[in-house]
Protein backbone atom coordinates (compact mmCIF):
# COMPACT_ATOMS: atom_id res chain seq x y z
CA UNK A 1 0.00 0.00 0.00
CA UNK A 2 1.13 3.27 -0.93
CA UNK A 3 -0.58 5.65 1.47
CA UNK A 4 -2.52 7.11 -1.05
CA UNK A 5 -5.82 7.10 -0.98
CA UNK A 6 -7.63 7.23 -4.33
CA UNK A 7 -10.71 8.79 -4.84
CA UNK A 8 -13.21 6.62 -7.19
CA UNK A 9 -15.64 8.03 -9.47
CA UNK A 10 -19.01 6.03 -10.49
CA UNK A 11 -20.57 6.34 -13.69
CA UNK A 12 -23.85 5.28 -13.71
CA UNK A 13 -26.29 5.70 -10.84
CA UNK A 14 -28.30 2.16 -11.22
CA UNK A 15 -28.96 -0.78 -9.13
CA UNK A 16 -25.16 -2.04 -9.02
CA UNK A 17 -23.92 1.67 -8.37
CA UNK A 18 -25.07 1.48 -5.03
CA UNK A 19 -23.41 -1.93 -4.86
CA UNK A 20 -20.25 -0.39 -5.87
CA UNK A 21 -20.78 2.03 -3.44
CA UNK A 22 -20.88 0.03 -0.32
CA UNK A 23 -17.88 -1.38 -1.30
CA UNK A 24 -15.67 1.44 -2.01
CA UNK A 25 -16.93 2.70 1.83
CA UNK A 26 -15.58 -0.78 2.85
CA UNK A 27 -11.84 -0.12 1.54
CA UNK A 28 -9.17 1.85 3.98
CA UNK A 29 -7.43 3.46 1.24
CA UNK A 30 -9.95 4.47 -1.17
CA UNK A 31 -12.75 7.47 -1.45
CA UNK A 32 -15.99 7.55 -2.85
CA UNK A 33 -16.02 10.76 -4.72
CA UNK A 34 -18.93 11.17 -6.55
CA UNK A 35 -21.80 9.99 -9.17
CA UNK A 36 -23.07 11.17 -12.37
CA UNK A 37 -25.71 10.16 -14.50
CA UNK A 38 -27.32 10.48 -17.76
CA UNK A 39 -30.04 12.73 -16.69
CA UNK A 40 -32.17 10.42 -14.48
CA UNK A 41 -31.21 12.88 -11.58
CA UNK A 42 -30.43 9.12 -9.42
CA UNK A 43 -27.11 10.42 -9.08
CA UNK A 44 -27.88 13.23 -6.39
CA UNK A 45 -29.88 10.53 -4.36
CA UNK A 46 -27.17 8.72 -4.45
CA UNK A 47 -24.71 11.40 -3.76
CA UNK A 48 -26.90 12.49 -0.69
CA UNK A 49 -27.00 8.71 0.62
CA UNK A 50 -23.14 8.67 0.71
CA UNK A 51 -21.95 11.92 1.39
CA UNK A 52 -20.25 12.71 -2.01
CA UNK A 53 -20.62 14.71 -5.20
CA UNK A 54 -23.23 14.55 -7.53
CA UNK A 55 -21.07 15.74 -11.09
CA UNK A 56 -23.59 17.35 -14.15
CA UNK A 57 -22.41 14.38 -16.32
CA UNK A 58 -19.18 11.95 -16.92
CA UNK A 59 -17.12 14.51 -18.92
CA UNK A 60 -17.34 16.94 -15.61
CA UNK A 61 -16.08 13.90 -13.08
CA UNK A 62 -13.55 12.98 -16.12
CA UNK A 63 -12.20 16.71 -15.71
CA UNK A 64 -12.14 16.73 -12.26
CA UNK A 65 -7.94 16.27 -11.20
CA UNK A 66 -9.25 15.22 -7.68
CA UNK A 67 -10.65 11.44 -9.72
CA UNK A 68 -8.27 8.77 -9.97
CA UNK A 69 -10.31 6.19 -11.07
CA UNK A 70 -13.59 5.65 -12.47
CA UNK A 71 -15.92 3.03 -12.46
CA UNK A 72 -18.15 2.18 -15.45
CA UNK A 73 -21.63 0.90 -14.00
CA UNK A 74 -24.03 2.41 -17.09
CA UNK A 75 -26.07 0.16 -19.38
CA UNK A 76 -23.61 -2.33 -21.46
CA UNK A 77 -23.34 -1.09 -24.64
CA UNK A 78 -22.73 2.68 -23.40
CA UNK A 79 -19.30 1.55 -21.45
CA UNK A 80 -16.92 2.27 -24.46
CA UNK A 81 -16.97 6.03 -24.94
CA UNK A 82 -16.50 6.97 -21.37
CA UNK A 83 -13.57 4.49 -20.89
CA UNK A 84 -12.19 6.10 -23.66
CA UNK A 85 -12.38 9.64 -22.96
CA UNK A 86 -11.55 8.91 -18.97
CA UNK A 87 -8.34 7.64 -20.74
CA UNK A 88 -7.58 10.56 -22.47
CA UNK A 89 -8.04 12.01 -19.20
CA UNK A 90 -5.54 9.83 -17.60
CA UNK A 91 -7.93 8.22 -15.77
CA UNK A 92 -7.84 4.50 -14.51
CA UNK A 93 -11.01 2.71 -15.48
CA UNK A 94 -12.85 -0.35 -13.96
CA UNK A 95 -15.80 -1.24 -15.93
CA UNK A 96 -19.23 -3.19 -14.74
CA UNK A 97 -19.64 -6.70 -16.94
CA UNK A 98 -19.53 -7.19 -19.68
CA UNK A 99 -17.37 -4.47 -20.56
CA UNK A 100 -18.50 -4.07 -23.64
CA UNK A 101 -20.99 -5.61 -25.87
CA UNK A 102 -18.58 -6.60 -28.93
CA UNK A 103 -14.70 -7.71 -28.90
CA UNK A 104 -14.52 -4.48 -31.42
CA UNK A 105 -15.87 -2.31 -28.74
CA UNK A 106 -13.49 -3.93 -25.94
CA UNK A 107 -10.31 -3.70 -28.19
CA UNK A 108 -10.78 0.25 -28.68
CA UNK A 109 -10.84 0.87 -25.04
CA UNK A 110 -7.72 -1.52 -24.46
CA UNK A 111 -5.47 0.52 -27.20
CA UNK A 112 -6.98 4.13 -25.72
CA UNK A 113 -6.05 2.71 -22.32
CA UNK A 114 -2.14 1.36 -24.17
CA UNK A 115 -1.47 4.87 -25.14
CA UNK A 116 -2.10 6.72 -22.47
CA UNK A 117 -0.79 4.55 -19.82
CA UNK A 118 -3.96 3.30 -17.77
CA UNK A 119 -5.38 1.09 -16.39
CA UNK A 120 -7.98 -0.79 -17.45
CA UNK A 121 -9.75 -3.53 -15.70
CA UNK A 122 -13.14 -5.42 -15.70
CA UNK A 123 -15.35 -6.65 -12.73
CA UNK A 124 -15.93 -10.38 -12.90
CA UNK A 125 -16.87 -10.57 -9.00
CA UNK A 126 -17.41 -14.06 -8.82
CA UNK A 127 -13.55 -14.83 -9.53
CA UNK A 128 -13.47 -12.95 -5.72
CA UNK A 129 -15.27 -16.27 -4.74
CA UNK A 130 -13.01 -18.15 -1.78
CA UNK A 131 -13.69 -21.43 -3.03
CA UNK A 132 -12.26 -20.43 -6.51
CA UNK A 133 -8.78 -20.56 -5.54
CA UNK A 134 -9.11 -24.22 -4.47
CA UNK A 135 -10.48 -25.52 -7.66
CA UNK A 136 -8.10 -23.36 -9.95
CA UNK A 137 -5.70 -25.37 -8.49
CA UNK A 138 -6.52 -28.47 -8.52
CA UNK A 139 -6.90 -28.45 -12.28
CA UNK A 140 -3.99 -26.47 -13.08
CA UNK A 141 -2.26 -29.03 -10.95
CA UNK A 142 -3.13 -32.04 -12.87
CA UNK A 143 -4.89 -33.56 -10.10
CA UNK A 144 -8.17 -34.00 -11.92
CA UNK A 145 -5.75 -36.35 -14.40
CA UNK A 146 -7.36 -35.55 -17.84
CA UNK A 147 -9.94 -33.01 -18.10
CA UNK A 148 -13.04 -34.73 -20.20
CA UNK A 149 -16.06 -32.27 -19.07
CA UNK A 150 -16.85 -28.98 -17.78
CA UNK A 151 -20.56 -26.62 -17.66
CA UNK A 152 -22.47 -24.30 -16.10
CA UNK A 153 -25.98 -23.63 -15.43
CA UNK A 154 -27.34 -20.80 -14.37
CA UNK A 155 -31.22 -21.08 -14.41
CA UNK A 156 -32.38 -17.47 -13.42
CA UNK A 157 -35.67 -15.95 -13.52
CA UNK A 158 -36.41 -12.20 -14.11
CA UNK A 159 -40.45 -10.88 -14.02
CA UNK A 160 -41.97 -8.81 -17.14
CA UNK A 161 -41.56 -5.70 -15.22
CA UNK A 162 -37.98 -6.33 -14.88
CA UNK A 163 -37.89 -5.88 -18.67
CA UNK A 164 -40.04 -3.25 -19.10
CA UNK A 165 -39.26 0.02 -20.64
CA UNK A 166 -35.83 -0.49 -20.17
CA UNK A 167 -32.78 -1.15 -21.66
CA UNK A 168 -32.50 -4.44 -20.84
CA UNK A 169 -33.05 -7.20 -23.49
CA UNK A 170 -32.16 -4.96 -26.06
CA UNK A 171 -29.27 -5.86 -28.44
CA UNK A 172 -28.18 -1.72 -28.51
CA UNK A 173 -27.47 -1.30 -25.20
CA UNK A 174 -27.73 -4.67 -23.27
CA UNK A 175 -25.97 -6.82 -26.19
CA UNK A 176 -27.93 -9.89 -25.32
CA UNK A 177 -29.71 -11.26 -22.96
CA UNK A 178 -29.41 -13.98 -20.08
CA UNK A 179 -26.05 -14.77 -21.76
CA UNK A 180 -24.68 -11.33 -21.93
CA UNK A 181 -26.00 -10.14 -18.61
CA UNK A 182 -26.63 -12.71 -16.18
CA UNK A 183 -24.60 -16.13 -17.55
CA UNK A 184 -21.75 -13.69 -18.19
CA UNK A 185 -20.29 -14.45 -14.44
CA UNK A 186 -20.24 -18.14 -15.31
CA UNK A 187 -19.28 -18.10 -18.70
CA UNK A 188 -16.05 -15.96 -17.25
CA UNK A 189 -15.29 -18.59 -14.71
CA UNK A 190 -15.58 -21.59 -17.32
CA UNK A 191 -12.95 -20.10 -19.95
CA UNK A 192 -10.69 -19.12 -16.59
CA UNK A 193 -10.88 -22.51 -15.30
CA UNK A 194 -10.84 -24.50 -18.66
CA UNK A 195 -9.08 -22.47 -20.72
CA UNK A 196 -10.20 -20.76 -24.10
CA UNK A 197 -13.32 -22.43 -26.38
CA UNK A 198 -12.14 -24.31 -29.49
CA UNK A 199 -15.75 -24.65 -31.11
CA UNK A 200 -18.97 -24.84 -30.29
CA UNK A 201 -22.89 -25.27 -31.67
CA UNK A 202 -25.34 -23.27 -29.66
CA UNK A 203 -28.96 -22.40 -29.65
CA UNK A 204 -31.11 -19.31 -28.09
CA UNK A 205 -34.32 -18.94 -27.60
CA UNK A 206 -36.97 -16.12 -26.66
CA UNK A 207 -39.79 -18.13 -24.44
CA UNK A 208 -40.89 -16.29 -21.42
CA UNK A 209 -40.64 -12.64 -22.59
CA UNK A 210 -42.00 -12.19 -25.34
CA UNK A 211 -41.52 -8.21 -25.05
CA UNK A 212 -38.11 -8.32 -25.46
CA UNK A 213 -35.50 -8.60 -28.56
CA UNK A 214 -32.97 -10.60 -26.84
CA UNK A 215 -32.68 -14.44 -25.35
CA UNK A 216 -33.73 -15.33 -22.35
CA UNK A 217 -32.55 -18.64 -22.92
CA UNK A 218 -29.77 -20.08 -24.05
CA UNK A 219 -27.73 -23.98 -24.68
CA UNK A 220 -24.40 -24.03 -26.03
CA UNK A 221 -22.40 -27.52 -26.69
CA UNK A 222 -18.64 -26.45 -26.67
CA UNK A 223 -15.36 -28.09 -26.90
CA UNK A 224 -12.16 -26.59 -25.30
CA UNK A 225 -8.64 -26.19 -26.89
CA UNK A 226 -7.55 -29.03 -23.75
CA UNK A 227 -10.10 -31.56 -25.91
CA UNK A 228 -13.23 -31.35 -22.82
CA UNK A 229 -16.52 -31.36 -23.41
CA UNK A 230 -18.82 -29.03 -21.83
CA UNK A 231 -22.00 -26.96 -22.12
CA UNK A 232 -23.38 -23.46 -20.88
CA UNK A 233 -27.39 -22.97 -20.12
CA UNK A 234 -28.12 -19.98 -19.12
CA UNK A 235 -32.11 -18.48 -18.52
CA UNK A 236 -34.20 -15.79 -17.07
CA UNK A 237 -37.43 -17.95 -17.79
CA UNK A 238 -36.91 -20.48 -14.72
CA UNK A 239 -39.31 -20.03 -12.25
CA UNK A 240 -38.68 -19.48 -9.43
CA UNK A 241 -35.12 -18.91 -10.18
CA UNK A 242 -32.69 -21.20 -8.63
CA UNK A 243 -28.48 -21.34 -7.40
CA UNK A 244 -26.17 -20.94 -10.71
CA UNK A 245 -23.83 -24.05 -10.63
CA UNK A 246 -20.11 -25.63 -12.24
CA UNK A 247 -19.21 -28.81 -12.80
CA UNK A 248 -15.89 -30.15 -13.98
CA UNK A 249 -14.50 -33.76 -14.36
CA UNK A 250 -12.05 -35.72 -15.62
CA UNK A 251 -10.56 -39.55 -14.63
CA UNK A 252 -9.07 -38.78 -12.06
CA UNK A 253 -11.61 -35.83 -9.97
CA UNK A 254 -15.35 -34.59 -9.58
CA UNK A 255 -15.46 -30.98 -8.68
CA UNK A 256 -19.19 -29.60 -8.44
CA UNK A 257 -19.90 -25.48 -7.24
CA UNK A 258 -23.38 -24.72 -6.15
CA UNK A 259 -23.44 -20.86 -5.38
CA UNK A 260 -20.43 -20.41 -3.21
CA UNK A 261 -20.22 -23.96 -2.19
CA UNK A 262 -18.60 -26.79 -3.04
CA UNK A 263 -21.31 -29.88 -2.79
CA UNK A 264 -18.26 -32.42 -4.78
CA UNK A 265 -14.52 -32.50 -4.04
CA UNK A 266 -13.48 -36.13 -4.85
CA UNK A 267 -10.34 -37.34 -5.99
CA UNK A 268 -9.20 -40.73 -6.59
CA UNK A 269 -5.51 -39.70 -4.37
CA UNK A 270 -6.69 -38.04 -0.75
CA UNK A 271 -5.06 -34.98 -0.09
CA UNK A 272 -4.38 -33.77 3.38
CA UNK A 273 -6.58 -31.00 3.21
CA UNK A 274 -9.59 -32.29 1.35
CA UNK A 275 -11.60 -32.57 4.35
CA UNK A 276 -10.92 -29.14 5.21
CA UNK A 277 -11.68 -27.38 1.81
CA UNK A 278 -14.90 -29.89 1.91
CA UNK A 279 -15.99 -28.13 5.23
CA UNK A 280 -15.08 -24.94 4.61
CA UNK A 281 -17.35 -24.74 1.79
CA UNK A 282 -20.26 -26.94 2.64
CA UNK A 283 -23.03 -25.02 3.33
CA UNK A 284 -25.34 -23.24 0.57
CA UNK A 285 -24.45 -19.98 0.17
CA UNK A 286 -25.52 -16.91 -1.58
CA UNK A 287 -28.41 -17.10 -3.87
CA UNK A 288 -28.38 -13.36 -4.70
CA UNK A 289 -29.28 -12.60 -8.42
CA UNK A 290 -31.52 -15.58 -8.72
CA UNK A 291 -34.48 -13.86 -9.15
CA UNK A 292 -34.06 -10.48 -7.68
CA UNK A 293 -30.71 -8.65 -9.39
CA UNK A 294 -30.78 -6.15 -6.22
CA UNK A 295 -30.56 -9.20 -3.96
CA UNK A 296 -26.56 -9.62 -3.70
CA UNK A 297 -23.64 -9.08 -1.89
CA UNK A 298 -21.05 -6.15 -2.09
CA UNK A 299 -18.53 -7.91 -1.04
CA UNK A 300 -16.66 -9.69 -4.00
CA UNK A 301 -17.48 -6.46 -5.32
CA UNK A 302 -14.56 -4.82 -2.45
CA UNK A 303 -12.24 -7.96 -3.40
CA UNK A 304 -12.46 -6.88 -7.11
CA UNK A 305 -12.17 -3.28 -6.76
CA UNK A 306 -9.27 -3.94 -3.85
CA UNK A 307 -7.17 -6.05 -6.36
CA UNK A 308 -7.32 -3.48 -8.64
CA UNK A 309 -6.02 -0.74 -6.23
CA UNK A 310 -3.40 -2.87 -5.51
CA UNK A 311 -2.54 -3.59 -9.04
CA UNK A 312 -2.22 0.06 -9.73
CA UNK A 313 0.18 0.65 -6.32
CA UNK A 314 2.24 -2.40 -7.50
CA UNK A 315 2.13 -1.09 -11.06
CA UNK A 316 1.84 -5.01 -12.01
CA UNK A 317 -0.78 -6.22 -14.02
CA UNK A 318 -4.30 -6.28 -13.10
CA UNK A 319 -5.42 -10.13 -12.94
CA UNK A 320 -9.13 -8.94 -14.97
CA UNK A 321 -7.35 -6.14 -17.21
CA UNK A 322 -9.16 -5.54 -20.61
CA UNK A 323 -7.52 -8.28 -22.23
CA UNK A 324 -8.70 -11.00 -19.84
CA UNK A 325 -12.45 -9.11 -19.91
CA UNK A 326 -12.71 -9.82 -23.56
CA UNK A 327 -12.59 -13.59 -23.32
CA UNK A 328 -16.07 -14.17 -22.04
CA UNK A 329 -17.49 -11.81 -24.77
CA UNK A 330 -15.95 -13.11 -27.66
CA UNK A 331 -16.95 -16.77 -26.16
CA UNK A 332 -20.47 -14.98 -26.02
CA UNK A 333 -20.79 -13.26 -29.42
CA UNK A 334 -19.59 -16.84 -31.10
CA UNK A 335 -22.73 -18.17 -29.36
CA UNK A 336 -24.73 -16.15 -30.78
CA UNK A 337 -23.44 -16.49 -34.18
CA UNK A 338 -23.72 -19.94 -33.96
CA UNK A 339 -27.64 -19.18 -32.86
CA UNK A 340 -27.93 -17.19 -35.98
CA UNK A 341 -28.20 -13.82 -34.44
CA UNK A 342 -26.76 -10.88 -36.16
CA UNK A 343 -25.66 -7.80 -34.73
CA UNK A 344 -23.72 -4.85 -35.53
CA UNK A 345 -19.98 -4.94 -34.37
Amino acid sequence: MTGKTWNIGIIGSGTIAAVHAQAIKEIPNAHLAGFCDNGSGRSGQLAMQYHCKAYENYRQMLHDPAIDIVIIATPSGMHMQPAIDAAYCKKHVLCEKPMEITPSRIDKMIEAHEKNGTYLGGIFNFRYNEAIPHVKKAIDSGRMGVLTYAAVYIPWWRSDEYYGNSWRGTWQWDGGGALMNQGIHMVDILQYLMGPVKKLQAYTATLGHRGIETEDTAVCILQFANHALGYIYATTASFPGRFRQLEITGTQGTIVMKENSITEWTFDTPYPDDDMIRNSFAGIEGGGGTSNPAAISHINHRKNIEAFIHAIEEQKPFDIDGKEARKAVEIICQIYRAAGKHFSE
